[in-house]
Parts: structure tokens; C-alpha cells; sequence
């Protein structure tokens, strides 16, 4: 027995889908890390907070195509590694016609926020500087 315990679920065995969706938590997890550290720093330390409020971020912020690239990251990032989380606890804990309405909720709640996500980020009107 190995002096060190595994933790966290174990890589699945074979291939396809579960393994996809095994290596892309890992890759979300760290690539979340990332993004929202980097967030917190520009929002919380680069720029003055008392500075900004909803016309800040549209003026400024997203008036540039790499910040609203760089939020949408984000925010699609979050979506998926919290949604294919939820999927993980759904396949272990329910069998049956359960699983399958539950996981039909959860895709369907999932494509949905992607979507309205990705229309606010891509599509929200930039206001020019007063």
C-alpha cells in the first residue's frame, strides 16, 4: 500500500466521454485559477475599486474586445467546471429515469446560461466617454 492516499476521484478507466470530462475539470480547475486570480488583482488592486461601478465596466472595461474575451473566459470557465461538477454528483448518487430528467435539466440550464452569457459579454453596447 502506498504511503501516500489518493484523493479525488480517480482517473476513469478506458476512454470517451468520462475521461474528456475528467481531464477538462483539471484543465477548468486551472485555468479558474488563473482567470479569477487575475481578475481579483486588476479589479481589486490595479484599478482604484472606488472608480468603478456598471458605466466603468462598460465604458472602460469592455469597451476593449480582449477584456470582454478575457470575462467571457471566465465566465464560460465557471459554467462548464461547476455544471460537468454537478454532473459528476447526478451520475454518482442517481440511477434511472432520475438521472436521465436530472442530467436533461442540467444540460438544458447549462446551454442556456451559456448563451445568455455570451449574449450580454459579446453584444452589450459600448457608451462613449462623456
Amino acid at each position: 500500500m502506498s504511503r501516500y492516499s489518493r484523493v479525488g476521484r480517480p482517473k476513469p478507466q478506458g476512454g470517451g466521454l468520462e475521461l474528456a470530462i475528467w481531464y477538462m475539470m483539471r484543465l477548468t480547475g486551472l485555468a479558474l485559477f488563473v482567470l479569477a486570480l487575475s481578475h481579483f488583482l486588476i479589479v481589486h488592486l490595479v484599478v482604484d475599486p472606488s472608480e468603478q461601478n456598471a458605466g466603468w465596466i462598460q465604458q472602460v472595461r469592455w469597451s476593449n474586445m480582449f477584456w470582454r474575451a478575457f470575462d467571457w473566459s471566465l465566465l464560460m470557465m465557471v459554467l462548464f467546471h461547476a455544471f460537468m461538477g454537478v454532473r459528476t454528483v447526478v451520475v454518482d448518487y442517481t440511477r434511472g429515469g432520475a438521472r436521465s430528467a436530472l442530467l436533461m435539466a442540467l444540460y438544458l440550464t447549462g446551454i442556456v446560461l451559456f448563451v445568455i452569457g455570451t449574449m450580454v459579454v459579446m453584444t452589450m453596447p459600448v457608451v462613449p466617454k462623456a
